[in-house]
């Protein structure tokens, strides 16, 4: 790209870029056969649960895969197993009629039960009222699902079951496409990126973990300075690191 180019030119060739590059990226994903896309969300589950920030995260947000993009209901439900054998064992040896439960609970729950705290999932729904931002709900197997205007799936609106982002430990991302340097590209409505844009002010924040087929790198991605980068991506056959994090 010209650097002798007007600057609204430049801005516009840039926007014209990722454009074109979405549509070919989103073309590339849903290509991809069902065979491969089934045995990749196994791979993905495989490498999420090799990251300990994963398996140390105690809330964790996902999504419901749509057009194309890398299915991660296989690591989900291994998490609400997990989960269930988790209250299981914290509630096994605890005895409800004595008039000390905290004291029971302390004394014959097994350690690795408040070492490994169950997980709690949450989806992004979009927001009501701010418009072009996301909320996120808590979600398990039966959570109610609804269509959003995108006609995606999202848990039903319910304040009770808002997660405040702050409060998340790790988002997975889907992505349109990446590049080698951590550069995302998503579907273009900049969602994620205002939803996230306080996480460059603040140290308590999630991580983020963009989430692809190996299919969506590109050699370089134009970006934006609104762009909220990632520190972690994970394809079926690599995990890519960019921040401090130790995965």
């Amino acid at each position: 790209m010209s650097k002798f180019l007007p600057n609204n030119a430049r801005a516009e060739s840039k926007a014209s870029l990722r454009k074109h590059l979405r549509k070919r990226l989103r073309n590339v994903r849903n290509s991809i056969p069902p065979e491969q896309r089934a045995h990749s969300a196994l791979q993905i589950s495989q490498q999420l649960n090799s990251l300990s920030c994963v398996t140390k995260a105690r809330s964790i947000a996902g999504y419901l895969v749509n057009d194309g993009e890398l299915d991660l209901s296989a690591f989900m439900q291994d998490a609400f197993t997990r989960t269930k054998d988790m209250r299981k064992e914290v509630t096994s040896g605890i005895d409800y009629s004595s008039t000390s439960t905290s004291a029971t609970i302390s004394a014959s729950a097994p350690t690795s039960a408040f070492t490994s705290m169950p997980t709690t999932f949450s989806l992004p729904v979009l927001h009501p009222v701010c418009k072009g931002h996301l909320l996120f709900l808590e979600y398990g197997p039966h959570t109610t699902l609804v269509k959003n205007k995108y006609n995606i799936d999202e848990p039903e609106l319910a304040c009770p079951n808002v997660v405040p982002t702050s409060n998340i430990d790790v988002i997975l991302m889907p992505l349109v496409g990446f590049d080698s340097k951590g550069n995302r590209l998503g579907m273009g409505g900049g969602y994620y990126d205002r939803t996230l844009a306080f996480t460059q002010f603040t140290q308590q924040k999630p991580i983020l973990i963009g989430i692809a087929h190996d299919e969506q790198e590109v050699e370089t991605l134009p970006f934006e300075p609104w762009d909220i980068p990632l520190d972690i991506i994970v394809t079926p056959k690599r995990i890519l690191t960019f921040s401090d994090i130790k995965p």
